[in-house]
């Protein structure tokens, strides 16, 4: 892999809460513990093993990541503040915390970033 952008957003994504008992086993096949964390900036969310998030969550996550990226406030999408959103998984398991972090001001469409030629 080449990266040759510098993201303008990363995330964390956090396990907060379940919504049946106190444990995922059974429900869970991605074997998600509260606590557990999650970052990325434009692929997909990995933990401190480099284990993946659930391809299922990030069908959920991937739209609100990009809410922000084109100048959204998850507020307005019942988030907690212009950057934090809590949803929870399509199985109805886990809860998650998602929370943006600017890194750096520029667009990566705005900043015509596609149209620099590769050194």
């Amino acid at each position: 892999m080449d990266k040759w952008y510098d993201e303008e957003y990363a995330w964390e994504i956090q396990v907060i809460g379940f919504l049946r008992g106190e444990k995922t086993q059974g429900y869970c096949r991605n074997g998600e513990q509260i606590g557990d964390t999650y970052t990325c900036t434009y692929g997909c969310p990995v933990n401190a093993d480099g284990h993946g998030i659930c391809a299922k969550a990030m069908l959920l996550m991937f739209p609100i990541m990009e809410a922000v990226r084109s100048g959204g406030d998850l507020e307005n999408i019942g988030g907690s503040g212009k950057y934090s959103k809590d949803l929870v998984c399509p199985d109805g398991c886990v809860i998650f915390r998602m929370t943006a972090k600017k890194r750096q001001d520029g667009n990566i469409f705005k900043g015509m970033h596609f149209n620099e030629k590769p050194v």
